[in-house]
């Protein structure tokens, strides 16, 4: 699965586009996720972690007022 840009104009223009289609794909978070171990509980405490911010925002964003 190779990312693949054709330069039709700038350099710069071309860059951005890699750039942009390597993020949609996920691979500097897979890297990063994958540099170092994690022991299955620390893996778990952060998804509790993560699953109760993501739970605030969705409350915060349903309870606004207008």
């Amino acid at each position: 699965m190779a990312t693949t840009v054709t330069v039709k104009g700038s350099l710069d223009q071309a860059l951005r586009k890699f750039k942009q289609k390597v993020a949609r794909d996920c691979i500097p978070s897979e890297f990063k996720k994958r540099e170092a171990y994690d022991k299955p509980g620390v893996r778990r405490r952060a998804a509790e972690k993560e699953g109760i911010k993501n739970s605030r925002k969705r409350n915060r964003a349903n309870n606004r007022d207008y």
